[in-house]
């Protein structure tokens, strides 16, 4: 929810304006899992539902932009009314197919790469403990100081940052694509290493503060670059 300044709609005081609309394909019917409803005055914005729908707090005069992966983006105003709401219904264009584009690889949806996060765990080898090494202490000391048993948890920490390493890349193609940033693949292992995500938060931080907190340092990252 968006706390925001006041305005006044027709002698009525808006301390907050209910932005509640749809967006809807006139050719077909369509779900739309990746509706994302962008505040540009703000810098913040809202996932919408799969049928279209979407509702959020916003201030009066706010810039929205609808954007919807595979659809031209619209935007427009907000004017609330007498109710210091403002409901709007939007028909979307999806893109025409360029025949001589070559896709590499399907970008994952929001739902997917928010799975990954939360299934993200260190791949952890055997260890002997507990009445296990008691009853083997040779077993248990081999484990301790053998350089098999350390190269495989190298392995598996090396395999643990990958996974993180992909699962931002996801996010950050995502967000190029709701036009959120702007930033090219090439960019992305620098990017990636400026941010140094704490790896709890990766796995459980909202949608929302996972934008907020990408973007705010994007911003950081392009005036040093």
């Amino acid at each position: 929810m968006l706390i925001l300044s006041t305005s006044t709609v027709l002698g009525q005081d808006c301390s907050r304006v209910w932005l509640k609309g749809r967006v809807t394909d006139t050719l077909q019917t369509q779900a739309f899992y990746n509706l994302m409803v962008v505040n540009r005055t703000s810098g913040l914005g809202v996932f919408g539902q799969p049928d279209g729908s979407f509702g959020v707090y916003v201030n009066a005069n706010d810039s929205i932009t609808l954007s919807v992966k595979g659809y031209y983006m619209v935007g427009f105003r907000v004017k609330p009314d007498s109710t210091c709401q403002h409901n709007v219904n939007m028909a979307i264009i999806e893109k025409g197919t360029d025949l001589q584009e070559v896709v590499i690889r399907p970008l994952k949806t929001i739902q997917q790469v928010k799975e990954e996060r939360a299934a993200l765990a260190l791949r952890e080898t055997r260890s002997v403990t507990g009445l296990e090494a008691f009853q083997s202490p040779i077993t248990a000391l081999y484990q301790r100081f053998s350089q098999r048993e350390q190269s495989k948890a190298a392995v598996a920490a090396m395999q643990y940052k990958d996974s993180q390493e992909a699962i931002l890349k996801e996010l950050l193609r995502l967000y190029v694509a709701y036009d959120i940033i702007e930033m090219s693949d090439e960019e992305f292992e620098s990017f990636i290493a400026f941010l140094n995500m704490d790896e709890d938060f990766l796995k459980t931080a909202s949608d929302m503060e996972l934008v907020t907190f990408i973007k705010d340092k994007f911003e950081h990252y392009k005036r040093i670059r």
